[in-house]
């Protein structure tokens, strides 16, 4: 018989109901305890999982409980602090939500500490694990489009840190673990929004080259127009022989290369697991072999690296060179592309470049 592990979940917001629905339907998990700050996010838990055990502070749940995996779901920038603090227990697994944290070194951290521990971690990307975007990994990788040289992605409502870290985890996946060279970005933050915690764009182009010279642009915002009618989320992936499109998490895509000249619409049935049970079901397996699987970690590390890259070319008007622990903010600089040039203050003639 399997080991069914005894689990419980910090934050009980979107990302944490997902653990919670996650834990429950799984045969490998008993959901005991959630902690969260909010007593109605505490309410609506003990509502629809009777006899779950509810804390307004996730370290006396700690220490009420002997627990084997901790689902860390609170807001970004608390996820290094609750990570820590969850590590701290004799744990056999953890699951951290996208992203890591809100920025790249606090993400670092959580996994080089999950890492020397040597602990199954998910970090629940849906688009992995869902059986369209799956298909369309292994179309990619048997060369049906020939080589990825652009992924565009149209985003409605949403922003980089918040979405954009889940469509860049998958870009990267796509192109095989290729490297990021340079990001890019410009950000319209007109409307001070907020979103989860985090102070975001109204509207952003995030644009990406990889080291062997594909493309990423990437499109999110508040009001972005996609341009195919009804779709929140469009990906176009162009290949040197063809092309696939799809829409987020809608379960199908649209594939012309030379055995579809027409673009065919492909429309997959998804199975009955969510992408959070697929994921705690991965590392339920591998605590029971004690092998963990640091893949989709690294690749989520990754896509965050790219985020702060994006924000970071915002914030200093610059090109973003990989990876961020070499990057030296610009000095202050007063040339504005489009005025007419003074005669003064020195620069390069773009005629005479070699």
């Amino acid at each position: 018989m399997s080991e069914t592990y005894r689990a419980a979940v910090v934050g009980a917001g979107a990302g944490g109901t997902l653990s919670m629905r996650a834990l429950a339907a799984s045969q490998r998990y008993e959901l005991v305890a959630v902690a969260d700050i909010d007593e109605e996010a505490l309410a609506r838990a003990r509502e629809a999982y009777p006899g779950i055990k509810t804390y307004g502070d996730h370290r006396e749940m700690f220490s009420a409980h002997e627990l084997d995996v901790v689902c860390v779901s609170t807001w970004p920038p608390t996820h290094r602090a609750v990570a820590e603090d969850a590590l701290a227990l004799p744990l056999k697994g953890i699951l951290v939500e996208k992203p890591l944290a809100d920025n790249w070194r606090d993400g670092h951290a959580i996994l080089d500490r999950v890492r020397a521990l040597g602990l199954p971690l998910a970090v629940p990307h849906g688009l992995l694990v869902a059986d369209h975007a799956r298909q369309i990994l292994d179309l990619v990788r048997q060369g049906r489009i020939g080589a990825l040289k652009l992924v565009e992605i149209e985003c409605r409502g949403w922003d980089i840190i918040n979405a954009g870290i889940h469509w860049l985890n998958y870009v990267l996946v796509l192109a095989g673990g290729e490297q990021v060279a340079w990001v890019m970005a410009a950000c319209d933050t007109r409307t001070r929004t907020y979103r989860d915690q985090m102070q975001v764009e109204t509207m952003a182009v995030t644009y990406a080259q990889l080291r062997n010279r594909m493309r990423i642009v990437m499109h999110t915002g508040d009001e972005v127009e996609i341009s195919v009618l009804d779709a929140g989320t469009l990906f176009r992936l162009v290949g040197t022989a063809g092309t696939i499109a799809f829409y987020g998490w809608e379960p199908c895509y649209r594939l012309l290369n030379g055995a579809h000249p027409s673009g065919e619409l492909i429309e997959v049935s998804p199975g009955p697991q969510s992408g959070h049970q697929r994921h705690l079901e991965h590392i339920a397996l591998e605590m029971d072999r004690g092998t963990p699987d640091y893949t989709v970690a690294e690749s989520s590390l990754a896509a965050l690296e790219v985020v702060e890259a994006a924000y970071l070319s915002c914030r200093y008007g610059c090109q973003v060179t990989l990876p961020l622990s070499t990057f030296v903010p610009p000095e202050p600089n007063d040339w504005e592309p489009g005025l007419p040039y003074s005669g003064q203050g020195g620069g390069r003639d773009g005629r005479k470049l070699s």
